[in-house]
């Protein structure tokens, strides 16, 4: 598992505490070491996608302790012990937090400086007690949003017409880079009946392959199981086919999803929750309505010649 940021504090001074300058990098080694952080766990990102959750964690440990004073920063990516901090080791403590470092006057201005002016004691406490770093709270906060959009996005397709709903599966397999153009990309080739195909869309932009899809616009409850999927790939058997996406609203059963055909078929499984993610993804049915830039210190723009 890995440690929230505050419960490195600790750790991360005492890897420094003979005085001696450290590379961060050595020292967030040091600690995955300790802390028996998995080769997995070390790979794991945030939803943004930038940066490592233990590498963040770390960087946010080694900030604040730069903020109270107890660490130093002589050169780039470098990192040494202070007086200060020596002074703190020497207590013998069992754990520093952002309610220890409270004590000293640099981390309470630090604090002051990025509180905002209208926040109160109590919310100011519930920051300070949260084990989780600035990003992954951003992380989070975004991670509802987008899910109460994709929930909103799902719901709304399946009060679509059948129509209506064949056309924003094409369009949303133009807007991923399928079939060119939506006049060129996508056409509807039959309707319940015939052989089960809903329509067809080209791979690429030359139209070198066919790409086979069938839309189920079902209701959460209708769940699509195996059998469904084994006509689907009889469909695409009699259209000479051998690839083909099978989307819908709702969801697949694990015996659905486990199946495989015995022959060169291939088939992408696309359920409601998916293709929610897929239109937010592609813009399809939502639009921006606020956008943030997460910025950072540049380093080498203030580096020495």
């Amino acid at each position: 598992m890995i440690p929230d940021f505050q419960t490195l504090m600790l750790p991360f001074l005492k890897c420094v505490s003979d005085g001696k300058e450290y590379k961060v990098r050595d020292v967030l080694e040091r600690l995955a070491t300790e802390f028996a952080v998995t080769n997995e766990e070390r790979k794991e990102l945030l939803s943004s996608g930038t940066q490592a959750i233990f590498d963040n964690r770390v960087g946010w440990a080694k900030a604040h302790l730069k903020k109270a004073g107890l660490l130093d920063s002589p050169r780039r990516a470098m990192v040494v012990i202070t007086d200060l901090g020596r002074q703190v080791l020497s207590e013998r403590i069992s754990r520093i937090d952002t309610r220890y470092l409270r004590r000293f006057p640099s981390y309470l201005e630090f604090q002051k400086a990025s509180r905002k002016d209208n926040e109160t004691e109590e919310e100011a406490t519930d920051a300070e007690n949260n084990m989780q770093t600035p990003e992954e709270n951003l992380d989070k906060a975004y991670q509802r949003i987008r899910r109460s959009l994709a929930s909103e996005l799902l719901n709304r397709v399946i009060e679509l017409s059948p129509a209506f709903f064949e056309r924003l599966v094409v369009e949303l397999l133009v807007r991923m880079g399928y079939g060119g153009s939506i006049k060129e990309a996508g056409k509807a080739v039959g309707k319940s009946g015939d052989e089960g195909i809903d329509g067809t869309i080209k791979e690429d932009k030359l139209g070198l392959d066919i790409i086979y899809i069938q839309a189920k616009r079902w209701k959460p409850g209708n769940v699509v199981g195996r059998p469904e999927l084994q006509r689907f790939v009889g469909a695409l058997a009699g259209q000479g086919a051998k690839k083909g996406i099978f989307i819908t609203t709702s969801s697949f059963t694990k015996e659905a999803l486990g199946y495989i055909p015995k022959n060169e078929t291939k088939i992408v499984l696309i359920d409601g929750e998916q293709l929610a993610q897929l239109m937010i993804d592609y813009n399809l049915g939502c639009t921006t309505q606020q956008i943030y830039e997460l910025k950072k210190l540049d380093s080498d723009y203030f580096g020495e010649e």
